[in-house]
């Protein structure tokens, strides 16, 4: 399919498209995450069969709510759940039944081929940060984000080598009209990047907007037999399923477009406070909205999602990179693998509002148990402030370049012959130095990983250089890497098409803001 795929471009651009691939500037992307170190599980079997069993009694005697969706409710019916109002009480069995579909793995696809990534298994994808209204920056604060600002963000993504997803709402350019920013954003990860990205959800025609976009940069065929975009479907918790999202699930699902079925939790507020109860609830949830995808398209790719923070007692605000929500990363982690599906959790998640110590702490937490639990999708992996609320410039480029550090944990450790190193040891013997050895010159280079930001320089040459703290140096970063992109190569022919699709869906509509 790649193949056809490429002929398929080729015909729309001839000799312009290939000159300007030729001119192009392609920026290094790292491989998806492939894990060759083992996962961290904090249940026991008993557990988990605990966990499985009480989410399944939820699902049969509380049930859940699919509200202003009579389609759904049909659904559930010819299905065999128990139908009460918007209230549906399925069958002990009938949700992991239906669930059964689902793939354990699939691609998406970027528009350019080296850059799709595998989803599921042991693989990692690294996706930036979803939905802030506001954004920050060291030159102008914190302010509502604006398409601008949403530009820049893909840019970077596309720039940062251990990012490989282009994301969705990096952030929400505010001074674009509701009903149409979606095109808007549409329009700039297809253009300004040719990494996967993410379709919109925040209304049913606007899924099928992302989908009919894709159908013009992709070719309709290749959407309808593989999936391009991964989108968010977040369930209303506690057990509530809106007709917004699942309205926008539907056009995914029919569509072969993959989905993260995620509960949003809080917990204490939307779920239980304690672990067990929560990693219950989240069960539960997933089980429903999973099976319901798989009800409108059997086989249509999901992702088992887990977004869950604790709760501040004191003032209610929720808390990030807490040990409670490490745990139940873990566990939920547990419960996707024992159902075959991908897993989406983690991200660069800190309650901070500047990217200072509180960030680095929280964010490397929640990053490390990413890693170690599992995940296979992470959203939020760059760019997250303040609870959520913001887009931050200088952590996009600080976490994205701490992802490398996941990338080489992931490799473990190497014991061929190279690594054994038996011909230093014999060389440089008692009392030497390997600096100038063998093996380390044919080794130094790729020996370690190097960050692109923080500061190693001794004292003096820092002091001299302006004593730059790792803030200022992620902000030099940005300005290094906006001022360096190019815009990726697309087919002349595609990219007119998209233009005037954009501009023709956005004057048959009055602009909107609520």
């Amino acid at each position: 399919m790649a193949e056809a795929a490429t002929r398929r471009r080729s015909r729309g651009g001839g000799g312009a498209a290939r000159r300007a691939a030729r001119s192009a500037v392609s920026f290094e992307t790292a491989k998806y995450i492939e894990r060759n170190i083992p996962l961290f599980e904090v249940l026991n079997e008993e557990a988990l069969e605990i966990i499985e069993t009480n989410a399944e009694t939820i699902l049969e005697e509380v049930g859940v709510n699919f509200v202003e969706n009579p389609a759904a409710l049909e659904r559930w019916r010819e299905a065999g759940a128990d139908i009460d109002g918007e209230r549906v009480r399925i069958p002990r069995g009938l949700a992991r039944k239906l669930c059964a579909t689902a793939p354990s793995r699939f691609t998406q696809h970027a528009r350019n081929p080296e850059r799709s990534v595998e989803i599921g298994g042991n693989t990692l994808v690294c996706a930036p940060v979803y939905g802030p209204p506001f954004v920050r920056d060291m030159a102008g604060g914190r302010r509502y984000a604006t398409m601008e600002d949403f530009r820049k963000f893909v840019k970077l993504g596309y720039m940062s080598k251990w990012l490989h997803h282009s994301g969705g709402t990096v952030c929400e350019p505010t001074d674009v009209a509701v009903n149409k920013r979606h095109f808007d954003m549409l329009h700039a990860h297809m253009t300004l990047s040719d990494k996967p990205f993410m379709g919109s959800v925040t209304e049913p025609s606007r899924a099928q907007d992302s989908v009919d976009m894709c159908e013009i940069l992709f070719g309709k065929d290749f959407v309808q037999d593989n999936t391009v975009m991964t989108s968010l479907i977040n369930v209303n918790s506690p057990m509530t399923f809106d007709d917004v999202m699942m309205g926008a699930l539907e056009v995914y699902a029919k569509n072969n477009q993959a989905c993260i079925i995620s509960p949003f939790i809080v917990g204490g507020a939307m779920a239980p406070v304690s672990v067990a109860g929560t990693l219950t609830q989240v069960m539960a949830e997933v089980l429903a909205g999973i099976a319901y995808s798989q009800l409108i398209r059997p086989g249509a790719p999901v992702i088992f999602g887990a977004f869950v923070t604790s709760i501040d007692m004191g003032s209610g605000a929720p808390t990030f990179g807490t040990p409670e929500a490490s745990h139940i990363l873990y566990g939920a982690g547990q419960l996707a693998r024992r159902m075959g599906l991908p897993f989406r959790s983690g991200g660069g998640l800190c309650g901070s509002k500047l990217p200072d110590a509180q960030a680095a702490y929280e964010t490397a937490h929640t990053h490390n148990a990413a890693l170690l639990g599992g995940v296979n999708f992470m959203l939020h992996a760059c760019g997250w402030l303040e609870g959520g609320l913001v887009s931050s410039f200088e952590k996009f480029v600080m976490d994205a370049d701490q992802l490398g550090v996941l990338h080489h944990l992931a490799r473990g450790v190497a014991y061929d012959e190279n690594a054994q190193a038996m011909d230093a040891i014999r060389e440089v013997g008692p009392g030497g130095h390997y600096l100038g050895c063998a093996h380390t010159q044919s080794n130094f280079q790729n020996a370690f990983w190097k960050t692109n930001v923080l500061d190693y320089k001794p004292f003096e040459t820092w002091d001299e250089e302006g004593a730059k703290d790792t803030m200022t140096l992620a902000a030099d970063r940005v300005e290094r890497m906006l001022a360096d992109y190019q815009q990726p190569a697309l087919d002349p022919g595609i990219a007119e098409a998209l233009a005037g699709y954009v501009a023709e869906r956005k004057a048959s509509m009055p602009d909107a803001f609520t």
